[in-house]
């Protein structure tokens, strides 16, 4: 398959990439995930429900990620309390609207007590990445016009992240290419590489995620891939 490299620059003062999350911990890696990429790109396109077609495409395809820092700085997580339906135990029932912020049980039903739920939500706080994606070479323009004019907003994991630079940042023919792009750009706001992330087993330390997907929609459906992260 011809491929080509999109550089993208992931900017803001909240970020959150969640791979096995579940529940009411909601964690991030310290890194992008390839299915938050995946998800930020079809946001752009506009496309929704499964995408099955452009996810099987794009599966065995390399994603890097290269993390930045301020000079004097170290990326610094922040842990969010959320409560959910809190409040409605002494409700009513006589206005509909109100009812449906009630948090429900499996059959439908309104939980004994309100269906009070309490979540723990991670963020990476003022994170910055160059993500190197590889795209078929057809679908390069594609993706590039949709990420400049996206049709649905895009977010940096939630939506509460919203980017505060430039997201598409060119395309090129190699990853090096991309790669010297990102030095420079990281180079005028003074940053300093903290480490990388790149497909497959290599020197440095190599774990396995759950951050392939290959379904979104309703029911989304995911498999695992090999990364390393090296460090300096």
């Amino acid at each position: 398959m011809d491929t080509r490299f999109l550089l993208l620059w992931f900017e803001a003062p909240l970020q959150s990439w969640g791979a096995d999350s579940k529940f009411g911990r909601r964690d991030s890696l310290p890194f992008p995930t390839k299915s938050g990429v995946l998800g930020l790109i079809c946001a752009a396109l506009g496309a929704s429900g499964e995408q099955k077609e452009m996810l099987a495409e794009m599966a065995p395809l390399k994603q890097t990620v290269i993390s930045y820092r301020n000079l004097a700085d170290r990326q610094t997580l922040l842990r969010d309390f959320h409560m959910v339906g809190s409040g409605y135990d002494r409700y009513d029932g006589s206005d509909k609207w109100y009812q449906l912020n009630i948090p429900k049980t499996a059959d439908g039903k309104n939980a004994v007590g309100g269906g009070t739920k309490m979540t723990y939500r991670y963020y990476l706080q003022d994170a910055k990445f160059a993500v190197i994606v590889e795209v078929p070479n057809e679908k390069a323009k594609l993706f590039s016009e949709a990420l400049q004019n996206p049709v649905y907003d895009i977010y940096l994991g939630r939506k509460s992240c919203v980017p505060t630079d430039f997201v598409f940042r060119g395309i090129f023919n190699t990853e090096s290419e991309a790669s010297t792009e990102a030095l420079d750009i990281s180079e005028k706001k003074e940053l300093a590489k903290d480490f990388r992330v790149v497909s497959g087993e290599a020197e440095g330390e190599s774990l396995i995620i759950n951050d392939v997907p290959l379904q979104f929609g309703p029911i989304k459906k995911y498999k695992d891939r090999r990364v390393t992260i090296q460090h300096g």
